[in-house]
């Protein structure tokens, strides 16, 4: 059996390999890329979290690559009645021929991923989000060019999943990222420490700080899954950090605005910036499909 790859966060791959994914995707969102490499194959969806975008995008990416998809939630299977992780991982792997999961500790994925002998992508955990993040950077090149490394990006919010996979992303790509993020809501220290190893990293209090002449400003809600208990407390937290008419006037004039919804409208973002002329969420949104079908073709193609 080859060496299977998987795909857990963006540093698995190359900046070269991630290149290489972005050029697929846009082949394949252009309609240039007919082939069927899941033909005959499976791909099983574990979701420990409820989700649009992921799922559907999934789903509707392996079917057209030719693929069927099994939709399992922890109530599905033995997952939530506490069968070991690594014990799912080797039945799942006798079944079909990837697994996508979306859940809350990382450390499950990881330990999935090490005992399955399929390919394993994340597809959301409380510490990366990467797919949404290759979709963005689809996104960005759509409008400024195939190059990232001269890119500004702003993250405006909480140090979250998505902040963490953007500081990855900027240490494989190399472009500028500038984080503001309220006091105690940082992102994961060891991320953002390997990640200003390969690019300039800046991590503020100020959102104007940040999105002074960004390419890119990018925010998500406030309180993620989860995290419902804390919303009051986030919300006065946070109550400096909108992205608004205002915030986006200090960035380039030919700024791009990204979220990966969905958005609470009048919080992290006013509606006038997010139905604005910057606004590319929607384009961003569809992206994910394109990318995670240049991932599912990598992994699980022949």
């Amino acid at each position: 059996m080859p060496d299977k790859r998987d795909f857990l966060e963006i540093p698995d791959f190359s900046a070269d390999e991630l290149y290489d994914l972005l050029d697929l995707a846009h082949r394949m969102k252009r309609g240039e890329f007919r082939a069927r490499p899941l033909a005959g194959k499976t791909l099983a969806m574990i979701f420990e979290k409820s989700s649009t975008r992921t799922r559907v995008s999934f789903e509707v990416g392996t079917f057209q690559l030719g693929g069927h998809a099994l939709f399992l939630s922890s109530r599905d299977i033995q997952l939530g009645r506490g069968e070991p992780i690594r014990d799912t991982a080797r039945v799942l792997s006798r079944y079909v021929d990837g697994i996508m999961i979306r859940t809350f500790a990382h450390a499950d994925v990881v330990e999935l991923a090490n005992f399955a002998t399929v390919p394993v992508i994340n597809g959301l955990t409380d510490l990366l989000h990467p797919c949404q993040v290759m979709a963005d950077l689809m996104t960005i090149q759509e409008s400024f060019g195939t190059a990232l490394d001269g890119r500004k990006v702003a993250w405006i919010g909480d140090g979250n999943n998505m902040a963490n996979s953007w500081l990855n992303a900027a240490w494989r790509f190399g472009f500028e990222l500038r984080l503001a993020c309220p006091p105690g809501y940082e992102p994961d220290r060891q991320i953002f420490d390997r990640a200003r190893t390969g690019a300039t990293v800046l991590l503020t209090h100020d959102p104007a700080e940040a999105a002074d002449g960004a390419d890119v400003v990018t925010t998500d809600v406030w309180a993620s899954m989860g995290q419902e208990a804390e919303a009051e407390t986030r919300r006065h937290a946070f109550a400096g950090y909108r992205v608004d008419q205002d915030l986006m006037a200090r960035a380039a004039s030919d700024a791009i605005f990204l979220h990966c919804l969905p958005a609470h409208r009048g919080e992290e973002v006013t509606d006038e910036v997010i139905e604005g002329r910057a606004s590319r969420v929607f384009d961003e949104a569809e992206n994910r499909l394109h990318i995670q079908k240049a991932i599912l073709a990598r992994l699980m193609g022949d």
